[in-house]
């Protein structure tokens, strides 16, 4: 009989983890390229039209003070697909001319690591991926640091998923269009500019693959799916349809708050020209309108996705859903354009999540995390083990209770240009630090200060707020890394092949 009684308990606990394996949530993964936190849900710029993004931060918890790992599109989608942080795999930049996920070869630390798609694919899910998740250009067709391996299916060629999708217009020469010369990324490419797409919307990148997408949610799903949704815009250049750039008149546009002389107390960045060019030819309202209409755009899109998830009966109320942004954003604050930089403005991060019958949907957090977080939160939410790999940390415990205190802040880190070590920036609910490779220092109130204004690491009353975040400051962190040339997926090394 006791036999019998053990041989029951066994029974029952397998049958239960059968149906719990049954019943794991999907997960929809919205990766949205160079979003800063003018949404909103976030920051709420002047004009700003985002109602799909408060549309989704009724039904998730609002991570209001999330950062990214690195300022830069392809560390930080590295680091959240594989939960490594730069400052232990030493990938600080973006680093071109690959075909394929070159970053294995790039950092020892990840050569053997597993993707989180790959992840989900091998504990019983059905992994697909569509678009932009790892770094890719519209302009750079083949050159992707994708790994088609971490996927059971990927739209079109993993390897150059998007640059077929956003075709060029024909535009006209920056001195027949009366600007000066200089423009960075060159005059004749236009590719930091906005324009009007002669285009619907249906024959644009993002929207395609969005109805990709949709098609996915629509089949038959007899595992749970791990959907990865990558929207490339509102990454440069700001070319929509014309309704888009129509809904933010330029009239009514609104330039972000700064400071002429911002830079006399902080890190300069080294991008000057850039803002000293916009200034020269007058740009700043139109690339504002530009960057406003894409964000307008792709809130668009994310409606759709929400649409189409409520329209899915065995996906509406059984999917986590995680939408996140690679990095913050600079429109000429600090005299700054895109990113490569460590201020707030740069590494704060839209970060939404809801997960059914967990998070406190509706409510937000200023509890700091990091993106490299995502990677073991997902894991905590459907019972997966965490990899060794990873170097966050769940955030389950803010998705209960949004006001449950994190021990640790977050961390983005970068090399700058001329220096020979990393810079890294950390994050309380209050304050930001900056150590930078060169020595220089930056603290910010950002209750008092949200714009960064006044940089406060010398003042005395804040000595034991300092010192309390310098010990969050890496003192081991990987050495910048270079691009690994005798890699296979060196795009060099392939096109040698092909001839």
């Amino acid at each position: 009989m006791r036999s019998l009684a053990i041989l029951s308990i066994i029974l029952y606990a397998f049958s239960g983890f059968s149906l719990a394996s049954e019943r794991k949530p999907h997960v929809l993964f919205v990766a949205i390229d160079d979003l800063n936190d003018y949404i909103s849900p976030l920051d709420n710029h002047p004009g700003v039209k985002t109602p799909n993004f408060e549309r989704l931060a009724k039904r998730s918890l609002n991570f209001a003070n999330a950062h990214c790992a690195a300022p830069a599109c392809h560390p930080s989608r590295v680091a959240i697909m594989t939960g490594v942080h730069p400052s232990s795999s030493g990938i600080y930049r973006n680093m071109f001319g690959a075909h394929g996920p070159r970053w294995r070869h790039e950092s020892p630390m990840l050569e053997k690591a597993v993707v989180l798609s790959q992840h989900f694919r091998d504990h019983g899910y059905r992994s697909v991926g569509g678009g932009k998740i790892f770094h890719t250009l519209q302009w750079t067709p083949g050159d992707s640091q994708n790994d088609p391996d971490a996927w059971d299916d990927y739209r079109g060629d993993p390897n150059d998923p998007i640059s077929k999708d956003w075709k060029r217009p024909k535009l006209m020469p920056d001195e027949k269009a009366g600007l000066g010369k200089g423009r960075p990324l060159g005059g004749g490419s236009q590719l930091f500019g906005a324009a009007p797409l002669d285009l619907p919307d249906e024959k644009t990148g993002d929207h395609m693959v969005v109805d990709w997408a949709i098609g996915e949610m629509k089949k038959e799903h007899p595992k749970p799916l791990f959907l990865a949704v990558g929207l490339f815009r509102p990454h440069i250049p700001w070319e929509v349809p014309q309704k888009w750039f129509e809904a933010h008149p330029l009239e009514k546009v609104k330039l972000p708050q700064h400071q002429e002389d911002d830079l006399k107390d902080a890190h300069n960045h080294g991008r000057t020209g850039w803002h000293k060019w916009v200034l020269a030819n007058k740009q700043w309202k139109k690339f504002m309108q530009g960057y406003l209409a894409s964000i307008s755009y792709v809130d668009h899109q994310l409606g759709r996705l929400l649409d189409a998830l409520d329209a899915t009966p065995n996906m509406k109320d059984n999917t986590i859903i995680v939408v996140w942004s690679d990095h913050g954003f600079h429109i000429g604050e600090k005299g700054n354009w895109e990113k490569f930089a460590l201020w707030d403005q740069t590494t704060r991060v839209p970060l939404f999540i809801h997960a059914p019958g967990v998070s406190k949907d509706g409510a937000k957090t200023r509890q700091p995390a990091t993106l490299t977080d995502v990677y073991p939160t997902l894991c905590e939410l459907v019972g997966l083990p965490i990899p060794k790999q990873c170097d966050g940390v769940s955030l389950v415990p803010q998705l209960k209770d949004p006001t449950t205190k994190r021990d640790r802040t977050s961390l983005t880190s970068f090399q700058f240009w001329g220096e020979k070590t990393p810079s890294h920036g950390v994050s309380d609910a209050r304050y930001r630090y900056i150590k930078y490779g060169n020595g220089f220092e930056e603290l910010y109130d950002l209750e008092a200060d949200p714009h960064e204004f006044t940089n406060r690491a010398q003042d005395s009353s804040l000595s034991k707020v300092k010192a309390r975040l310098v010990q969050a400051i890496p003192t081991d962190a990987a050495p910048i890394r270079a691009v690994p040339k005798d890699s296979p997926h060196h795009r060099a090394n392939q096109k040698k092949k092909q001839d």
